[in-house]
């Protein structure tokens, strides 16, 4: 949800303003780009040095740059454009307090002033502070100017009470906008199945059947899901493709019994399920429990069919948007037809291996996107991202349908 996104960190001065140089570094694992500004005394709580290093950005905390003898100063008109969203975070009594009444006194003030992105505070303050009426009123205003708050919790206080008023847990703010920013989104509330990468077939400890799937086009597709809102569920066979978005719970198995087994697992609450792992047709009817000597000219292996996944998903399919895909060599679209209506899908991507930079260890791919309703949209070569982007945007059509 955030990655890629300019994020502005207001700090101001409370005690628990030492709790933002984890929340920096969660903002910047989420693919965050991070500047931050701090109110005077907030320095007196957290090292801007700190926060610079962590966010890879100068700290700023006045409308002059601090080096001696500059002139430079820092353009709050400019920080508010550059940022798409505004965090202030802890959010002191006393700034609360100015930012529901206009007051602007500094950098961070100005700035909020000049915001033109969703502004979300978390504010920080003892007990007593917390549930004052001013207080009270401070957090309803800002909340009627759109700002979101993103509540305090229970727990021990710097003043040794305990109760309301303590900062949310970096971890918790994080998630909070997060879901906050995936509100709205093609996908929100949607679960979505994605099977990839290639499966291995023991024939004995050493040895398997496999194939040169290497898994991108299963991940791309899964961090399109994520970024349009969905949370992702991806089965992965044997694969060095790696997926860091939050949203994206990894599975990995090893052989088409297992996949069978965890798409199985994950199927009857899923909305959208994509199947564009390269599973084994066949597999060893028995395996070695020892590795196999090297002992004679010629080796025979017998082999037998693996369970076919996406004709058991087709069978099982109720609420599900169910897309397959068709990796061919010769009567591509006919196959690829048969195939759609033979397994009980909603559609298809054809990819045939006659068309250069497309299908097994290329980091590009070229498809055409097959419905039930007889719909044959074919797309350029394009990278396996841009590729996900279009499939998605062909699914996202026919579900809102």
């Amino acid at each position: 949800m955030l990655d890629g996104k300019n994020i502005l960190l207001g700090i101001t001065g409370g005690i628990a303003a030492y709790k933002t140089t984890f929340l920096v570094r969660l903002l910047i694992k989420a693919g965050a780009h991070v500047k931050v500004i701090l109110t005077e005394r907030a320095g007196d709580f957290v090292s801007p040095l700190t926060l610079a290093t962590l966010s890879k950005n100068p700290v700023l905390s006045s409308f002059i740059s601090e080096e001696s003898g500059s002139t430079d100063w820092n353009n709050h008109v400019a920080l508010g454009l550059w940022a798409d969203l505004m965090l202030i975070a802890p959010a002191t009594a006393n700034t609360l307090s100015k930012m529901a009444n206009g007051t602007c006194d500094n950098l961070l003030l100005a700035t909020y002033l000049s915001a033109k992105c969703p502004v979300f505070f978390a504010p920080a303050m003892d007990l007593d502070m917390y549930r004052h009426p001013s207080s009270k009123m401070a957090f309803e205003k800002l909340k009627s100017y759109g700002n979101v708050m993103i509540p305090a919790t229970s727990g021990e206080l710097a003043s040794g009470l305990h109760g309301e008023g303590r900062m949310a847990e970096p971890e918790d703010i994080v998630r909070f906008i997060q879901e906050f920013v995936s509100q709205g989104l093609p996908l929100s509330g949607k679960k979505v199945l994605i099977t990839a990468g290639p499966t291995y077939e023991a024939i004995d400890p050493v040895r398997f059947i496999g194939n040169h799937a290497s898994g991108q086009m299963g991940f791309e597709l899964a961090a399109v899901a994520a970024n349009l809102g969905a949370k992702v569920v991806l089965i992965s066979g044997p694969s060095h493709q790696t997926a860091t978005h939050e949203s994206i719970r990894l599975e990995k198995v090893i052989s088409a019994d297992d996949m069978y087994h965890a798409a199985h697992k994950n199927y009857p609450d899923a909305d959208i399920v994509i199947c564009a792992a390269a599973v084994a047709d066949y597999r060893p009817k028995s395996v070695s429990e020892q590795k196999i000597k090297k002992n004679k000219a010629e080796l025979s292996i017998a082999l037998v069919k693996t369970k076919d996944i996406l004709l058991s998903l087709g069978k099982a399919k109720k609420k599900q948007y169910l897309v397959g895909f068709a990796l061919e060599t010769e009567n591509e679209l006919d196959n690829a037809k048969a195939k759609l209506k033979k397994k009980h899908l909603d559609a298809i991507v054809l990819n045939s291996l006659n068309d250069t930079g497309a299908g097994f260890g290329t980091p590009t791919n070229k498809i055409t996107f097959l419905d039930t309703n007889s719909a044959i949209i074919p797309f350029e070569l394009k990278s396996k991202a841009e590729v996900a982007q279009d499939i998605f945007s062909e699914i996202i059509k026919r579900i809102d349908a």
